[in-house]
């Protein structure tokens, strides 16, 4: 995955190798207005809607494009740790990395420079520019754009589609969506983009696509909605918009419209192997835009909501286990102390079904509904327990900035052992008594369970997906803090219906079921 932002090194030669831009002009128009050939017949009715297409396109292009912007950044020297060569000369980044030219400038390149400092104490990483896109979205100067664009940046200048350039400032972003907003003074009477409902749009709708790619200013392209609610790993928050429009590096943070020039998402990354266009790309959806954008402009930064919990998808085995359907609801895998969803009774075990009369169907579901929740307010949230359906009230906080890191409180309390461990082949895993260096070891310390020691490789275990070193937490709905109740417990259960665990992993919480089917 790579964003669409260039350098001008990279700008300079890929000029050379541009795919066309979509022709918009005067010839075009005329055709439109013309019913008849140079013979005189009447234009066949298939040229007459293709016709009627690019005048639709070509509207919305005037629109969208004097809106839209070019953003420049320039960083400057940064001093960088003394760290030397075997020769005692300083490595220096390649300040063509990432740019066609990258292989001339490495140490071992034939004929190639060699970048070192400059013989003293004090090194520094050389000067940087880059190029993106933007689009004007207040007529008081507030420009729209993604974070990776300014992003460090020590100066932004902004260039309007009239050619005039401002200095950007009071600069606010937000990397958890990859967005930010900049502001211009001065400026005048400005051309603003409106953001449309990007819930409206469906895969097969037309989409164009403005913005700076390769330094070539107001660049247009077509293309369609070729997917929606694509998650990206370089973005856990955001379910993208993917188009074929082409976005190449310059487009990041130019905006992808409907045929009614209307701003529905903000081209922000490509698919590429090449580092250029290869049929698809992803916008941030303008719906999420329109939040992120109130919550920097209003605070200064994005506030989000949370309930405290971790939660998993419910798949097929664990649906029969908890009686529900297959994606119907997301599970509870734990819950965190001192945290909203513990304050409201939430248990681990809980499917959520809704919440504030949203329906939940997956983990993403409930969190774009949660974090976008009023700060301090009282929601409802439909949860299964048990097989019965239920409803509980939590008032939402906002997100610790900590929250990942935060520490569970430990309970030293601690039980009799009779032994050391228990092998089960019919399971085909080990599990023993958690040690206290154990638990300091493997961030355990505040749980309570058996820790599985050794998994068979073609056993049972290994294939529901357990490994050594995972926490035992529950068989079942029973908490099991030592061999001695994994066994009592494990005896009441049949491998044909399943057993259903909870382990603790590194990543946390997770439901597992074991289960024989033969």
């Amino acid at each position: 995955m790579q964003y669409a932002k260039t350098s001008p090194a990279r700008r300079a030669l890929a000029v050379l190798g541009v795919v066309a831009v979509v022709a918009i002009g005067a010839t075009a128009r005329q055709q439109v207005t013309s019913a008849q050939n140079p013979g005189g017949k009447q234009v066949p009715a298939e040229k007459k809607h293709a016709m009627g297409l690019s005048e639709v396109f070509r509207e919305a292009a005037e629109k969208i494009v004097p809106a839209v912007v070019t953003i420049e950044t320039r960083t400057k020297e940064q001093p960088i740790e003394n760290r030397r060569h075997g020769n005692g000369e300083m490595p220096q980044e390649n300040p063509f990395k990432g740019t066609p030219f990258e292989d001339f400038f490495k140490d071992n390149a034939p004929h190639g420079f060699r970048f070192h400092g400059d013989g003293g104490g004090r090194q520094f990483t050389p000067r940087h520019e880059g190029t993106g896109s933007g689009v004007i979205i207040d007529k008081s100067g507030l420009i729209l754009t993604n974070n990776h664009v300014v992003a460090g940046a020590d100066e932004v200048t902004v260039r309007l589609h009239d050619g005039r350039e401002f200095k950007g400032t009071d600069i606010r972003t937000d990397p958890q969506s990859d967005l930010a907003v900049v502001h211009i003074k001065g400026a005048g009477k400005l051309p603003v983009a409106k953001l449309g409902d990007s819930t409206k749009m469906d895969i097969g709708d037309w989409v164009i696509a403005v913005g700076n790619p390769f330094g070539l200013d107001s660049t247009v392209s077509a293309g369609i909605i070729s997917g929606k609610g694509r998650e990206l790993g370089s973005n856990k928050r955001t379910r993208f918009l993917q188009t074929d429009a082409a976005i190449n590096p310059g487009n990041s943070g130019g905006p992808l419209v409907d045929l009614d020039g209307d701003v529905i998402g903000i081209n922000t990354a490509i698919a590429t192997s090449s580092g250029g266009y290869q049929g698809i790309g992803f916008a941030i959806p303008s719906n999420l835009v329109k939040w992120v954008v109130h919550e920097l402009v209003e605070n200064g930064k994005v506030r989000r909501a949370y309930l405290g919990v971790a939660i998993e998808p419910v798949n097929g085995e664990l649906a029969e286990k908890f009686h529900t359907e297959r994606g119907q609801g997301v599970l509870v895998a734990e819950v965190f102390p001192h945290s909203p969803a513990a304050d409201a009774g939430f248990k681990e075990g809980d499917i959520i079904t809704g919440f504030a009369g949203t329906t939940v169907k997956t983990p993403r579901d409930l969190q774009e509904v949660v974090e976008q929740a009023e700060m301090n307010s009282k929601q409802t949230v439909k949860i299964l327990r048990d097989g019965k359906t239920m409803s509980l009230e939590v008032v939402v906080k906002a997100l610790p900035n900590d929250f990942g890191k935060m520490a569970r409180d430990p309970d030293e309390k601690s039980g009799e052992h009779s032994e050391s461990g228990f092998m089960s082949d019919e399971l085909g895993m080990e599990v023993t008594n958690m040690t206290p260096e154990q638990a300091q070891s493997l961030n355990f310390k505040s749980y309570k369970g058996v820790l599985i020691s050794d998994v068979k490789p073609d056993g049972l275990a290994a294939e529901a997906g357990l490994r050594e070193g995972m926490l035992v937490l529950k068989v079942g709905k029973k908490p099991v803090e030592n061999i001695d109740e994994f066994r009592a417990v494990m005896k009441d259960q049949k491998l044909k219906d399943g057993v259903l665990l909870l382990v603790r992993t590194e990543a946390g919480n997770r439901f597992i079921v074991l289960q024989k089917t033969e």
